[in-house]
């Protein structure tokens, strides 16, 4: 599949989200990061605020929900309108119930793994999902730096994949930056979440487009 960029809203300035989330909307989604101060020890954004970025842009937006009961708060992020919706398997209690019950309603079902959480035990689980999601930093904060121990993990994802002959996208997140993307599109990631490589440059369409380039030049080789 082709690269996508999905630009984090958290490296915003929250005080301008609608204007910040138009000047990335030649990305391919818009990646909103819900925190409640208990599965990360970090507060952001909610429902009403993914409901108002939707009427303020064009931009599909994609969902990453580091919270705790996903089985009971996930749904309403589809209702929100968000268009993916990324649970992380270390909170949710019915994975599989959870993915399905996320694409009956419309929206692409994701699942998220914290560095430390390795794929192997949730290979069955993959034919359920649209997309998988490795953090690349231990998730909580935005600007953190990219942690390299993470690309065999990616490439064994990327295994997995192809090895099931899955439609399947592989999303990174996590000091996703012009260092560090070709490394990851070389390893097997295909969709791109960045945050302060995008928002913190002085044009962030620009910025978007670069990182693109950057990653389907390594993609090719």
């Amino acid at each position: 599949m082709s690269v996508q960029i999905s630009p984090s809203i958290l490296s915003a300035d929250f005080a301008r989200l609608a204007e910040e989330a138009r000047a990335v909307e030649g990305a391919d989604w818009l990646h909103v990061d819900v925190m409640d101060n208990h599965f990360v020890p970090n507060l952001t954004l909610g429902v009403p605020v993914v409901e108002s970025l939707g009427r303020a842009t064009s931009t599909p937006i994609d969902c990453h929900l580091m919270i705790e009961e996903p089985d009971r708060w996930a749904p309403a992020y589809v209702d929100a309108g968000a268009g993916s919706v990324t649970f992380h398997v270390e909170a949710a209690a019915a994975p599989v119930r959870l993915a399905r019950e996320i694409r009956a309603k419309g929206a692409r079902a994701s699942m998220a793994l914290k560095p430390a959480t390795p794929i192997e035990p949730y290979e069955d689980l993959l034919p359920e999902l649209d997309m998988l999601l490795v953090m690349t930093v231990e998730p909580g904060f935005g600007g953190q730096a990219f942690l390299d121990i993470m690309l065999p993990k990616i490439r064994r994802v990327r295994s997995l994949i192809d090895r099931h002959g899955l439609d399947l996208w592989l999303q990174i997140d996590g000091g996703v930056s012009s260092e560090t993307i070709e490394r990851c599109a070389e390893a097997g990631a295909d969709v791109f979440v960045a945050g302060s490589a995008v928002y913190g440059a002085e044009d962030p369409a620009a910025a978007v487009r670069a990182l693109r380039a950057q990653a389907q030049a390594a993609r090719a080789r």
